[in-house]
C-alpha cells in the first residue's frame, strides 16, 4: 500500500497502530470471556481493562530479540500490567490474536467499500436514466454494429454493480469471522464457547472449523470479489477511454482549469482518470492470485502466507476504495458530446440497419442464404464507396422485385431499436415511461 493510491480512512485501518490495537481488542475480549466462565476473576479483569496498552517502540525493541511480533506484542502489553498479565494471551496461539483482529480490519475496511459501492451504484442509475434515449452506434469487435443508447451503458454496469454488491455480501459474511480453537484448532487449552463468546463481543462470526489459521479459501474468495469489482470499473475506463480517442470523442473526462494533459504537447487532453484506473485494477486481480496460492498452506499451517497477506490485503481493500472513489469523480464530471455521438450514427452511411433489411426480405419469403448473400456485396460497396445504403438498396434491381421504395425507407428508423428500451430498464429495477 502507498499513500498515493490510499485514502486517509484506509491508511488508519491498515497503519500498525490499529493493527496492534485490534490484537489488544482480541486479547481483552478472550479475557473477558474467560472471566465469564469463572476462571479469571473480577478484579483482574478490571485491571486488564483499565491498564493494558502497548508501546510500538518497545514492540519493535522486543521483536528484535525475539524476532516473533505476537511475543513482542503479549511482553509489551505484560509490562503495562501487575500480576494479572497472567491471563494475557492465556490459551491462546498467536493466529488465533492474529486472524481473528485482521478480521475486524477487514471488516472496518468492508465498512468502506461497501458505502462507495452504494454511492458507485446510484451515479451510475442516474447516468442511465439521464442517458437512457439518446441513441448512439454500438459496437462490437470495435466495429460499428447496431444503434443501442448512451443509457444502456451505464445500465449494463448498473446491473454488474448490482452483481457485484450481492457478491461483496457473500463474501463479508464468510471473511468476517474469528478463530480462537488453539495451536491446531482442537480448542485443547480453550472452549468452543470462548471462541463463541469472544467473536460476539468483536461483532464477528466465528468460523466452523480450523486449524492453527482461519481457512484461506475464505482470503480468496474474498479477494477474488474485490477483483470483479475492480474489473468492472476497469470496463467503464476502457469504454471512456476508447469514446475519448480523437477520431471517436464521444465521451471525455472533465479537464481542470490549469490542468496539463503533456509535457511536450500543449493541446493534448488524455483520460489520465481512466488509465490509472485501468492500471490498478490490474494490480488487484494480480493479488487475487497470490490469495489463491495462499490456500496451499503445510498440514494445519505454516506462514508462508502470512508475509503475502501482509501486502495483499491492505493493497486490495485500498486500491479498490480508491478506484472506485476515483472512477465516481470521473463519471460526476464526465462529458458526453452529444452531437459527436449522433454524427457516429451516420458514419457508416446506414449500414447499422443491414440486419433489419435481411430480416425484410426473409419476411418476405426469401431464404435467409440468399438475402444474407443479396445483402452483404450492396454493404461491401458502402464500405468500398462511400455511397449511402438506402441509395443503394432502392436502386438494386433484385430488392426492387421484393421490397418498395416506401419499404425500403421505413427500414431506417432508429426508433425500432428503442422499442424495448423501457422494459430492459424495468428488468433492472428502474421504473422509466
Amino acid at each position: 500500500m502507498i499513500d498515493r493510491y490510499a485514502r486517509p480512512e484506509m491508511q488508519e485501518i491498515w497503519s500498525r497502530q490499529s493493527q496492534f490495537q485490534s490484537w489488544l481488542e482480541v486479547e481483552v475480549a478472550v479475557v473477558k470471556a474467560w472471566n465469564k466462565e469463572g476462571k479469571v476473576p473480577d478484579q483482574d479483569l478490571e485491571l486488564i481493562e483499565k491498564n493494558a496498552k502497548f508501546d510500538l517502540n518497545r514492540i519493535d525493541e522486543l521483536e528484535s530479540q525475539t524476532h516473533h511480533d505476537v511475543i513482542a506484542f503479549t511482553r509489551s502489553v505484560s509490562e503495562s500490567l501487575g500480576e494479572e498479565r497472567k491471563w494475557i494471551h492465556y490459551g491462546l496461539t498467536s493466529t488465533d490474536v492474529v486472524d481473528t483482529a485482521q478480521s475486524l480490519r477487514i471488516k472496518a475496511a468492508n465498512e468502506i467499500i461497501s458505502a462507495d459501492l452504494e454511492k458507485f451504484k446510484e451515479t451510475l442509475k442516474v447516468l442511465a436514466l439521464k442517458y437512457k434515449d439518446l441513441i448512439a452506434v454500438g459496437r462490437t469487435h470495435g466495429i460499428h454494429a447496431e444503434p443501442t443508447t448512451i443509457g444502456l451503458k451505464f445500465l449494463r454496469w448498473y446491473s454488474e454493480i448490482n452483481r457485484n454488491i450481492d457478491r461483496f455480501n457473500h463474501a463479508r459474511k464468510n471473511i468476517e469471522v474469528g478463530k480462537i480453537s488453539g495451536a491446531v484448532g482442537t480448542f485443547a487449552n480453550i472452549t468452543p464457547q470462548i471462541e463463541e463468546w469472544v467473536c460476539q463481543m468483536l461483532g464477528i462470526g466465528h468460523q466452523e472449523i480450523s486449524t492453527q489459521i482461519l481457512p484461506r479459501d475464505l482470503h480468496a474468495e474474498y479477494l477474488s470479489v474485490l477483483a470483479l469489482i475492480a474489473s468492472e470499473v476497469e470496463e467503464i475506463a476502457t469504454e471512456i477511454r476508447h469514446l475519448q480517442r480523437t477520431e471517436v470523442n464521444e465521451m471525455r473526462e472533465g479537464f481542470a482549469k490549469g490542468q496539463k494533459g503533456s509535457s511536450a504537447m500543449p493541446h493534448k487532453r488524455n483520460p489520465i482518470g481512466s488509465e490509472n484506473v485501468s492500471g490498478l485494477s490490474r494490480v488487484v486481480r494480480g493479488e487475487m492470485v497470490t490469495a489463491f496460492e495462499d490456500i496451499n498452506l503445510w498440514h494445519e499451517r505454516d506462514i508462508s502466507h502470512s508475509s503475502a497477506e501482509r501486502v495483499i490485503l491492505p493493497d486490495s481493500t485500498s486500491l479498490v476504495d480508491y478506484i472506485l472513489n476515483r472512477m465516481n469523480r470521473i463519471l460526476n464530471i464526465l462529458v458526453i458530446n452529444e452531437d459527436e455521438v449522433k454524427k457516429d450514427l451516420e458514419m457508416t452511411h446506414g449500414l447499422i440497419f443491414s440486419q433489419q433489411v435481411m430480416l425484410k426480405l426473409i419476411d418476405k419469403g426469401w431464404t435467409r442464404e440468399e438475402a444474407y448473400d443479396t445483402v452483404q456485396p450492396i454493404a461491401m460497396t458502402v464500405w468500398n464507396t462511400g455511397e449511402h445504403f438506402m441509395d443503394l438498396l432502392l436502386k438494386d434491381e433484385k430488392i426492387k422485385t421484393t421490397l418498395s421504395d416506401e419499404e425500403v425507407r421505413s427500414i431506417f428508423n432508429y426508433q425500432y431499436h428503442l422499442k424495448n428500451i423501457n422494459e430492459i430498464y424495468r428488468r433492472c429495477g428502474l421504473d422509466v415511461d
